[in-house]
């Protein structure tokens, strides 16, 4: 009962509701959980957190000092006052996060904003992740605050920096030379002639900015020294690229574009073992069959199956299960966009785990702000079981065990990794490790009893290597809780270990700078090195799940992702297919991982300092102390322009005004309340205009109030004749008298608007707004002599009806609901794949007494290389006043093409019909289309092409006015019979550089008496 009533209550309460951000359509950004947030503060920053581990804010506290202090002596730039640090306990929570209004992918490490310069991030799973990201942001940080607060550079200067600059200097003073990943990618750009100019690194859809900017940096750095980088960086934010090379390089661009990549290609062409890369087994999963990004597989227990991530439909990235022999796609599994109950998967992480038997498959989604393990029946595509962890918000890698009563996840729980189990029965959940090293990537050993499992507990317990934590292998007895460390190739990461058939131990190492499959015998020791890749086996990150065996198939099948070409293709290999060369414990040389650096006697800051991050921590123990929260509530943001005027004219004598506007953004630190306003002037203080609204996003029920003033001017000229003006000493003129009418409307309202996203695809949303509407009439009386001067003017307020006006004076209110749907994917003109939908009334009270009723429907299906668009939409108007306001017209070009009312004039009279047959209060419109993307991104379009974007479109629309329902009632040659009309034809949309979306059609009218029409539409497609 209570529940009903809670739920009655959210609907009264959304009724009087619309949506926050007053959209159409468009997805949702769900708050789900409410955290207690504290406050730290240390000598170079305000930390804002929720967190109940003291060691935890210790690390966070000295990370974010000893990044200060490093990024100091580099950039040579100091904060006056503690910045703010807004630290999330895992990614699904820095997902709800409101410090800034767009989504945050799953992708997205953390932001920096500019406004007030927070730092915002997760605690990932991985110690070296975390801090590697936190000394990025902060890069950021000082970034904006050099160029926001310099002396000549202003926010405006941000536009001449290009992203794979700023990104990638985050990236080379995070993580510095060494980098096994990024020097992964820059010998695939080598060995496959694509190495990029600097001009090609403007093109984000082909070279990563983050890759190849932190490459340029080592680049200019291992010539110049890490001195240049502040003076480059900023003179490039003054001036642009081509200023700075010159100034501060003294060679034009375009010579230190050549220097760039002949100096790259000579280098990593030393590294490459041979022309083309050393292939072992069979390739399944590539853009033949799947898509340029095939990661994560696993493969059943029988060795006959295999789900892997792809984003063969190129709108999203999903589950598909395959067979594991001849690589045939038999089906998708799962896709966040279609299980529309699913916020996302968690694609860059984690890979899924089948049962023993082959039949069901689990992997790890986010619902509701939480990681969820979702457990589907692979026969049916059904799903058994959605199970979240207690105590564990987020976690990653799930392993079933051979038993198949467990599964083992590595998961968060209060800002440590550690390996948690969940009993299947009754969803109970065990910890099995506790401590501050992370533990990833478990695997069952075939008896059950040991886990291995990849951990930094040996890099954090001995010191970092080149400034990072590295990863080594553990194995654990789940029964006793006995670990045993291996302390092999030590300083590499070794990551993704499982077991094979025998007992034995595969996993990914970059022990000689390259990443390769290696086994590991636990009985004996011995390690043989089973690959000699050029590249290498990885996935979108090092950390990724990238190897899968199938142990209880007769014969050890192993499946590994390769990265080559700029894509990601997966293998299927045998032991026959080995290398199996014996390597010694010790064996790490990792020259192939390092970035080159030309001058060695040029300073090396960075790495120098990469190298000295164990010292800061001793040196510098962590020290803070706590504060009182406080929402620090002020001005974020301010833009204004204001101009006064005074003049005489010929037209309206002498006049004087102003124009301009300010509009300002106030927020709390962490975004939940924010309040925006608009001040505005365009002519006399009559015209003044303002708008204030008020946001609180901290709940899921997100709501608003919003407060305006507006004024409508518009104007009326007309001649009154010649009239004759008597001036002093008997002095009589014949004028010419022009009455010039200013006509404002006044309206002031009130609104509050609601909505309540159920996830990142459906929302309900409502409003209620109050407004008043009121006018005034200046009339300026004009008189002009034979030559056209201006030589007297009289200005009255007029009554409007005395004047003439027929202006509306009185109250509006308004009542409105929706239940809006939208999983689609946008092409580059139009929506191409999922759905949306908008159901909405609005009641409208006061003068004015009707209802408004919107069902909009709408889907798309990717068909490749086309898309299928349809769409049924009815807009409807009822009750007493539904008539007062003008009738909807369909023949708009976005509702029927062809029947623009001059069209619909010359036409419809050819067959015997009115065009005042396209107007009603009420209508229905069906749209088919036939979308090709036609120029565009490569993988999209036809025809590829960086600049010019464009979709053909072959299209079928209909609609049908009318004004009361029961016309459709009416007897056939009632002339009151709605009667529909319908065309057909082609249609280019151009994406104008994504300012706009132009539509030049033509459309053929289904008439007796017809003929094409030629149009232009101005909106994106529907």
């Amino acid at each position: 009962m209570k529940s009903r009533s809670v739920l009655a209550g959210l609907w009264i309460l959304l009724t009087f509701a619309t949506p926050v951000q007053a959209q159409y359509f468009g997805q949702n950004k769900p708050v789900y959980e409410r955290h207690q947030w504290r406050t730290i503060e240390t000598e170079h920053f305000h930390i804002y957190h929720y967190l109940d581990n003291e060691q935890r804010i210790d690390d966070i506290a000295a990370w974010s000092e000893h990044w200060y202090d490093y990024h100091q002596n580099v950039l040579r730039d100091t904060f006056t006052e503690p910045n703010p640090m807004l630290v999330y306990h895992d990614h699904p929570d820095f997902q709800q996060t409101y410090a800034v209004t767009s989504s945050i992918g799953i992708g997205t490490g953390g932001v920096t904003e500019a406004l007030r310069n927070r730092v915002i991030y997760p605690l990932l799973l991985a110690n070296q992740q975390t801090h590697q990201v936190l000394g990025h942001e902060l890069v950021h940080a000082y970034q904006y605050h050099i160029v926001l607060r310099g002396d000549s550079t202003s926010m405006r200067n941000l536009g001449n920096l290009p992203l794979w600059m700023v990104e990638g200097l985050a990236e080379y003073m995070s993580i510095g030379r060494f980098d096994s990943h990024t020097t992964l990618w820059m010998r695939d750009a080598v060995m496959h002639g694509k190495f990029p100019s600097l001009k090609d690194l403007d093109d984000y859809a082909t070279y990563f900015p983050y890759r190849y900017g932190q490459a340029f940096w080592a680049f200019l750095t291992g010539i110049h020294g890490d001195t240049v980088i502040r003076p480059f960086f900023e003179e490039t934010a003054k001036h642009g690229l081509d200023t700075a090379c010159l100034f501060v390089l003294g060679m034009d661009k375009e010579q230190l574009s050549e220097l760039w990549k002949k100096s790259m290609e000579d280098y990593f062409g030393g590294f490459l073992k041979s022309k083309k890369e050393n292939h072992i087994g069979r390739r399944l999963f590539s853009e033949k069959n799947a898509g340029e990004m095939n990661i994560s597989p696993v493969m059943s227990p029988n060795g006959r199956y295999v789900i892997f991530l792809s984003e063969k439909d190129l709108f999203s990235i999903d589950l598909y299960l395959a067979d594991a022999r001849t690589g045939k796609i038999l089906r998708k599994v799962t896709s966040s966009r279609r299980d529309g109950h699913l916020d996302d998967l968690n694609y860059i992480e984690s890979a899924g785990t089948w049962s023993p038997d082959s039949k069901q498959f689990a992997f790890v989604g986010v619902k509701k702000g939480n990681s969820v393990l979702v457990i589907k029946d692979v026969a049916t595509g059904r799903t058994v079981d959605e199970l979240f962890l207690e105590g564990v918000p987020y976690f990653t890698n799930p392993a079933w065990s051979p038993d198949g009563k467990t599964i083992v996840v590595s998961g968060m729980a209060n800002g440590w990794t550690d390996l948690f189990a969940v009993r299947l029965a009754d969803h109970r959940v065990t910890r099995l490790t506790h401590d501050r090293y992370s533990e990833v990537h478990p695997a069952w050993s075939a008896d059950g009893r040991h886990l291995v499992y990849a951990t930094d507990r040996l890099s954090m317990e001995r010191g970092r290597t080149h400034g990072k934590w590295t990863f080594n292998l553990e194995l654990l007895d789940v029964a006793t809780g006995e670990r045993q460390a291996f302390d092999f190739f030590f300083g590499a990461n070794n990551l993704n270990p499982v077991f094979d058939n025998e007992g034995q131990i595969l996993f990914l190492s970059n022990r000689d700078g390259y990443r390769n499959l290696y086994r590991f015998d636990p009985a004996t020791g011995r390690i043989l090195q089973l690959t000699d890749f050029t590249l290498g086996i990885t996935g979108i990150t090092e950390f990724s799940p990238a190897l899968s065996t199938a142990m209880e198939s007769r014969r050890l099948r192993v499946l590994f992702t390769l990265y080559e070409d700029g894509k990601y293709t997966i293998w299927r290999s045998r032991p026959e297919d080995w290398l199996n060369r014996p390597v010694a414990p010790d064996d790490v040389d990792m020259r192939a991982a390092f970035l080159p650096r030309f001058n060695q006697l040029a300073p090396n800051l960075v790495d120098y300092q990469l190298d000295l991050l164990d010292y800061y921590a001793q040196a510098h123990p962590p020290r803070w102390k706590p504060i009182p929260y406080q929402p620090r509530f002020k001005l974020s943001y301010m833009g204004a322009s204001v101009g006064m005027g005074v003049g005489q004219t010929t037209g309206l004598g002498v006049t004087t005004g102003g124009a301009g506007g300010v509009d300002m953004l106030f927020t709390d630190i962490l975004g939940n309340n924010q309040l925006m306003s608009t001040l505005s002037l365009n002519g006399e203080i009559y015209d003044f205009s303002g708008m204030a609204t008020w946001l609180h996003l901290e709940h899921r029920l997100n709501w608003g109030v919003g407060l305006s003033h507006i004024a409508y001017p518009t104007g009326r000229l007309g001649f009154d004749g010649i009239d004759t003006l008597s001036f002093g000493g008997g002095l009589n003129v014949l004028a010419e008298h022009w009455q010039f009418d200013v006509i404002r409307t006044f309206e002031d309202k009130l609104s509050f608007f609601a909505q309540y996203p159920f996830s990142r695809f459906l929302r309900l949303e409502g409003s209620i707004t109050g407004a008043a509407y009121y006018n005034r009439v200046d009339r300026f009386d004009n008189y002009y002599d034979a030559f056209g001067r201006l030589i007297y003017q009289q200005r009255n307020k007029l009554d409007p009806a005395t004047a003439g006006y027929n202006l509306f004076k009185g109250r509006l209110a308004t009542v409105s609901t929706a239940l809006v749907g939208d999983n689609a994917s946008f092409g580059i003109t139009s929506p191409l794949s999922g759905h949306r939908f908008r159901i909405g009334l609005e009641r409208y009270f006061g003068d004015f007494n009707f209802t408004s009723l919107v069902v909009d429907l709408r889907q798309y299906f990717w068909l490749r290389p086309i898309a299928l668009a349809g769409r049924l939409m009815h807009y409807g108007r009822s009750g007493r006043d539904q008539y007062l306001f003008y009738p909807y017209y369909i023949g708009y070009p976005w509702y029927v093409r062809g029947y623009s009312y001059n069209k619909a004039n010359e036409l419809l009279p050819l067959n015997g019909r009115s065009a005042d047959e396209l107007l009603g209060s009420k209508f229905v419109v069906g749209n088919v289309e036939v979308r090709l993307p036609f120029t565009g991104p490569r993988r999209l379009c036809l025809i590829p092409s960086k600049v010019f974007f464009t979709e053909l479109t072959l299209f079928a629309d209909g609609g049908v006015a009318f004004f009361a329902y029961d016309d459709f009632s009416r007897p056939a040659g009632d002339p009151l019979r709605p009667d529909p009309v319908f065309s057909t034809g082609a249609s280019l949309r151009v994406n104008l550089f994504g300012a706009l979306v132009l539509e030049p059609y033509y459309a053929y009218p289904l008439l007796e008496q017809t003929r094409g029409v030629w149009g232009v539409n101005i909106v994106p497609g529907w």
